[in-house]
């Protein structure tokens, strides 16, 4: 066998395993077409590497009276400690596990302010994450990789943040400069691409090959599975979903462009209306403005119907471009049902391509920030296996 057939046998044995565990190697060997003397010889390095462990499998009849012993194979969940984090606008969610996937721990820590430089950051990150490690008497240099999400346009292949609304700068190399405080390895993405790994992985979008994620938070995000893989685009810059224009030389939007969706539909885009507007006294807030809206107050509900309309026109669009099979709608302020009201999935199916076939599904997934720092530890763990078999074969 060739040093790069062991190496694609490797990958495909250990995620079959994840997938199916526990699994016999009989039936790795028939899931994956992978002969058995070599699911034998593979399953034994990484056994030697402890990134798998045997454990004793249910007898069968036919065991049973043979009076032979059956193991099973599944991942060795202490082999490594994942961490994963998610920014947002006034928290940052963490969450611990281990590398078989299990949740272990989790941390909460509120913030004083939405906007960081680097240093203050990092410094912040790494306190949170001591107190993540810290809660099963472990510490960060226990931590094979760390995932972290962030709202903005990453390039995640290089960990690089080419805009944020929670960093005081562009074009910041995250992963590098968080690794150097953190000193361990870091994998940085924007927040909706690992919401859509979440929710492939723990949520909805299980047993779903093609779907789409549009998270509504602060601003509005998008992830996009396409044949069971995350598309990002060839300049890792791709479902920027919020950032698609709906009005030509509209309103300002956050990341300096004008007529984006998001400045219509997020949350500080509502309270800027009201603001112009002078619906209320002092700074108002969002739950206010859209319990306004649903008792009947002309002002507000005509913001909060402008901002359905502009994001059933959005999710339209995503319809008629990519044809999902399901489109998640998915956050912890899914409070705001002027975007997931019936008129406004009725106007979804009003202005997508009729055939005679049902659209695509419409879901809505509530859920906390919990979910989406589960996307980064997901999406470290992926990379974490990476660099445990790209080491297995450079000292093989």
């Amino acid at each position: 066998m060739s040093v790069n057939q062991r190496e694609i046998g490797r990958h495909t044995l250990l995620s079959e395993i994840r997938r199916q565990q526990p699994i016999a190697r009989i039936n790795l060997s028939e899931r994956t077409g992978i002969s058995r003397a070599t699911v034998t010889t593979i399953t034994a390095e990484l056994l030697k590497e402890g990134l798998i462990e045997e454990v004793a499998s249910a007898p069968s009849d036919k065991d049973a009276r043979r009076g032979r012993p059956t193991v099973d194979l599944k991942i060795r969940g202490e082999a490594h400690l994942i961490a994963g984090a998610k920014i947002s606008n006034l928290a940052i969610s963490l969450v611990l596990m281990d590398f078989e996937g299990k949740q272990v721990a989790e941390h909460e820590l509120a913030l004083d302010k939405t906007v960081f430089d680097t240093d203050a950051l990092a410094i912040v990150l790494g306190d949170s994450l001591a107190a993540l490690t810290g809660k099963i008497g472990r510490h960060v240099t226990d931590v094979s990789g760390f995932g972290l999400g962030i709202a903005g346009i990453v390039d995640a292949s290089q960990g690089f943040v080419h805009w944020s609304p929670s960093l005081d700068r562009r074009n910041v190399e995250l992963a590098r400069l968080l690794e150097q405080h953190l000193s361990i390895p870091v994998f940085v993405d924007n927040d909706a691409n690992l919401v859509a790994i979440a929710e492939q992985a723990f949520g909805r979008g299980q047993g779903y090959s093609d779907f789409i994620v549009v998270t509504i938070e602060s601003g509005v995000g998008m992830g996009i599975v396409i044949g069971n893989e995350l598309y990002r685009g060839t300049r890792g810059c791709g479902a920027e979903f919020g950032h698609t224009k709906v009005h030509l030389d509209g309103a300002l939007c956050r990341c300096g462009q004008r007529g984006c969706l998001e400045a219509y539909v997020a949350d500080y885009a509502l309270l800027r209306e009201a603001n112009i507007a002078g619906s209320a006294d002092g700074a108002p807030q969002v739950e206010a403005l859209l319990e306004d809206a649903r008792r009947g107050d002309p002002v507000a509900k005509s913001i909060a119907d402008r901002a359905g309309r502009m994001f059933a026109m959005g999710l339209a669009n995503l319809v008629n471009i990519f044809d999902p099979e399901l489109i998640i709608l998915a956050g912890a302020q899914m409070q705001s049902s002027h975007l997931y009201a019936e008129e406004v999935i009725e106007a979804i199916r009003g202005s997508i391509v009729q055939i005679d076939k049902a659209p695509p599904e419409v879901v809505i997934h509530k859920w906390g920030n919990t979910m989406w720092a589960l996307g980064a530890a997901a999406y470290a763990l992926d990379n974490v296996s990476e660099r445990a078999l790209a080491g297995m074969a450079a000292h093989a």
